[in-house]
């Protein structure tokens, strides 16, 4: 009796494969962020080792010796082998400015700007939903849509300042002078929220319409099921399986945004860290930085790939017969 040949299409559809998969395509992100981290900063104009002896007026040998220790009279290709050595062993380099270890200056703040995008993505999705369900009849789409609009276009410094200026100085309801309890960190949250709000609002809405013109939900109508439980229950699983696809690659986006959030809210975090550390040309810590966005962004939007299998099982049905 000859075998049955296995289905090319099944066999790429086994979950170590898939997982596989995922973790290359992970390394080559941190390996591409990294590559191209380096050698764009390499090109921009300006001697590192002015950074390293500050305004110290020094002679052209220490300069020289300076430049050395630190391996940077080392031909570029040489330096970049050496520096994703380290990396691989985890040692994100030193500080010109601090001269500390780049992992303990990103660990001192890694805290607080963790804090403030996990608040600011939780406030976004809430909004969102109340956004997306609440919009969608015919009276209330056309205000939903409008405020979606505002949101996505309004700059973030600027709310930042409305937010400040009406609930921080206006109502009083929120510090704005401290940086310590957890009032002080809804303002800035808020802040960065409300643009993703705008962004997952939409596509969360368009993937309610859709989903409500799936087949099923006739049966489900049919079973004398009301509008909200049709939706909480059935097309909300639906539509979120593209929101959340989504959120995974706006959350690589927040931290840029961070950085207006704590200067405007004079928060600290690593967004000050990064936006400092380009000023002083702290090639290491920029690095640090953006290796640290990488990997988080490869790891989010792996987990967020696990989730919208589980929201939506015909992803994987589509990816395996592709």
């Amino acid at each position: 009796m000859t075998e049955r040949p296995e289905n090319p299409a099944r066999r790429s559809n086994r979950p170590g494969t898939r997982l596989a998969g995922r973790l290359g395509g992970m390394l080559l992100v941190v390996w591409g962020a990294a590559t191209v981290g380096f050698f764009s900063l390499r090109l921009i104009p300006g001697d590192p080792v002015n950074v390293l002896v500050g305004l110290g007026n020094v002679s052209q040998q220490v300069r020289d010796q300076i430049r050395e220790d630190w391996g940077l009279a080392d031909p570029l290709v040489v330096q970049y082998v050496g520096y994703l050595g380290r990396l691989v062993r985890g040692d994100l380099g030193t500080s010109y400015r601090m001269q500390q270890p780049v992992g303990d200056v990103i660990g001192q703040q890694l805290a607080p700007t963790v804090q403030l995008m996990a608040l600011a993505i939780a406030f976004a999705v809430l909004l969102a939903l109340a956004s997306a369900i609440l919009g969608r009849s015919r009276r209330t789409a056309p205000v939903a849509g409008l405020l979606e609009l505002v949101a996505v276009s309004s700059p973030t410094f600027w709310i930042g300042l409305v937010l400040i200026s009406v609930f921080g100085f206006g109502l009083g309801w929120f510090p704005v002078v401290t940086t310590t309890g957890f009032g002080t960190l809804v303002l800035p949250a808020v802040t960065l929220a409300i643009p993703v709000a705008g962004i997952l609002s939409q596509v969360l809405r368009y993937g309610l319409d859709d989903a409500a013109a799936l087949p099923f939900v006739d049966t489900v109508r049919a079973r004398g099921a009301s509008r909200t439980r049709l939706v909480l229950r059935h097309t909300l699983r639906h539509a979120a399986a593209n929101s959340v696809t989504l959120t995974g690659y706006i959350v690589g986006s927040l931290l840029g945004g961070s950085v207006l959030v704590e200067t405007v809210f004079a928060r600290p975090g690593l967004g000050r860290v990064a936006l400092n550390a380009i000023v002083d040309r702290d090639v290491p810590v920029v690095l640090g930085i953006i290796v640290l966005a990488a990997v988080a962004f490869s790891l989010v939007n792996l987990l967020v790939d696990l989730v919208a299998d589980r929201l939506d099982p015909r992803l994987t049905t589509e990816q395996a017969y592709a």
